[in-house]
């Protein structure tokens, strides 16, 4: 079994103890961690040593909602300046027009920007599937680059005839969606520790599919034991929508659906109340909260120190690269951070009197990213440097330009100082990034492969 020794500057383990180690280190056996300390403490031999006298070493970043295939229609003129139910309109007819090909280019490309930002496991929520397209061709892209995969069978059933938003064209029959969702989780679907692809039923959202849908995914989940995802309270149309047709707040039709619980996690939950909020704790219900998509689509901002105080699970994502427009889950950490404090001062934050009520920090940021993604994705064994523990892990040095004058307390300095591309990635204990540079794919090629594409797209 091979073992690999790494010394650093510091060491952030974000266990328990949240401990913080100068001139710490980990000796990792097989792609797991073996032992967390001051580097002095640890075996002064393995197999491969990787000394990092310059640089901070953290747990590998955890990305809880994205849809990889919308990198190829990055900032899309006519796309550029509209609310999410007028984006989605303008963007579906050109995503009709993709092909297994594009899925496994735009699944390489989104986990190599976000290799380079520190992130080690991805949840995908890939919900279209014309022209032949299928999940298979983003679990396929997804082995080759060397990252986790959350992998969730998305899926949209009610058309525009309907009375659903999606075209008819790119709706799909429930009865195959079902057994396609079945025959996925039974072909890929990993539940042990250190599990490299796990399978998630992902129905699209409260306007794009229909309730029997839900419950029936729900039942199938439930049958399977793997988790549930699903877009939730994004927008007041989005509420507005499923007062008018079907009579309930979007949480309270979630609750109508069998759709709450531990194994459930909604993404944005923008508009949720005090109850809600109280809801989603008691109930153990995740939230993948996405700062950045919710700003450019003007969404609004959700109400994440609110969720945080009352216990409920959240995580970060970078949601669609065509509502964000990148991958960089560290400047999404970031993003959060600055997203709560301005939430913070809409609601009188400078006239408060509470001794208790504090602006979220740069730790509390990397605890969405970390601890938090591991929680709502249902993973123990990730999301902290610890013994038992997955060697996912990602390093940064300080010493260069962006970073000078920041060194009295480097953790804080990658989540308020300008996000930069990390030196080095390392999942289960294999480098997917080193000295700057992806390890298992060329970028070169893949940017041509994909501008290509992209452009194909938007031609036809």
């Amino acid at each position: 079994m091979p073992t690999l020794l790494v010394r650093c500057a510091l060491l952030v383990t974000l266990d328990e103890q949240r401990r913080e180690i100068p001139a710490g280190g980990m000796f990792i056996r097989d792609g797991f961690i073996e032992q967390v300390g001051p580097a002095s403490d640890l075996p002064a031999q393995a197999d491969e040593i990787l000394n990092l006298p310059d640089a901070i070493v953290l747990p590998g970043l955890i990305n809880t909602h994205h849809h990889f295939y919308q990198t190829l229609t990055r900032a899309v003129p006519a796309a550029q300046d509209a609310n999410l139910f007028d984006w989605l309109k303008t963007l579906y007819p050109v995503w009709g027009r993709m092909t297994p090909e594009d899925i496994f280019i735009s699944t390489q490309t989104a986990l190599a920007e976000l290799a380079l930002s520190g992130c080690t496991t991805a949840s995908d929520h890939l919900y279209i599937f014309p022209n032949g397209c299928r999940l298979d061709d983003e679990i396929h892209a997804a082995r080759q680059v060397g990252m986790r995969l959350h992998a969730s069978r998305g899926s949209m059933s009610l058309g525009e005839s309907q009375g659903g938003l999606p075209p008819d064209r790119l709706v799909e029959q429930e009865e195959f969606i079902l057994k396609d969702s079945q025959r996925l989780i039974e072909q890929y679907h990993d539940p042990n520790p250190g599990a490299w692809t796990q399978v998630v039923l992902a129905p699209c959202s409260p306007f794009s599919v229909t309730a029997n849908l839900m419950r029936q995914s729900a039942s199938l989940a439930r049958e399977y034991g793997v988790h549930l995802h699903t877009h939730l309270a994004e927008t007041e149309d989005e509420e507005a929508f499923c007062l008018q047709q079907v009579g309930y707040r979007p949480v309270e039709y979630m609750d109508l659906l069998n759709w709450v619980g531990a194994d459930v996690w909604f993404a944005h939950s923008v508009y949720v109340n005090q109850q809600e909020i109280g809801q989603f704790a008691a109930c153990g219900c995740g939230v993948a909260h996405c700062p950045t998509s919710n700003m450019r689509l003007a969404s609004g901002i959700a109400p994440i120190s609110a969720m945080l105080a009352a216990g409920v699970k959240v995580g970060l994502g970078v949601d669609g690269s065509a509502s964000n427009d990148g991958s960089h889950l560290l400047a999404e950490a970031r993003q959060a951070m600055l997203a709560a404090r301005v939430k913070e001062g809409l609601t009188g934050f400078s006239r408060s009197n509470d001794p208790n009520r504090r602006l979220m920090t740069a730790r509390q940021a990397l605890e969405l990213a970390t601890r938090g993604g591991a929680a709502v994705l249902g993973r123990a064994d990730i999301g902290a440097l610890e013994a038992g523990k997955c060697a996912d892990f990602f390093a940064v040095n300080l010493n260069r330009l962006p970073y000078a004058g920041a060194l009295h307390d480097p953790l804080a300095a990658l989540i308020f100082c300008a996000p930069q591309q990390v030196d080095w990635t390392f999942v289960g204990g294999k480098a997917v990034v080193k000295d700057g540079k992806l390890v298992n794919v060329d970028p070169a090629s893949l940017v041509e492969r994909h501008n290509r594409a992209a452009r194909r797209l938007l031609e036809d």
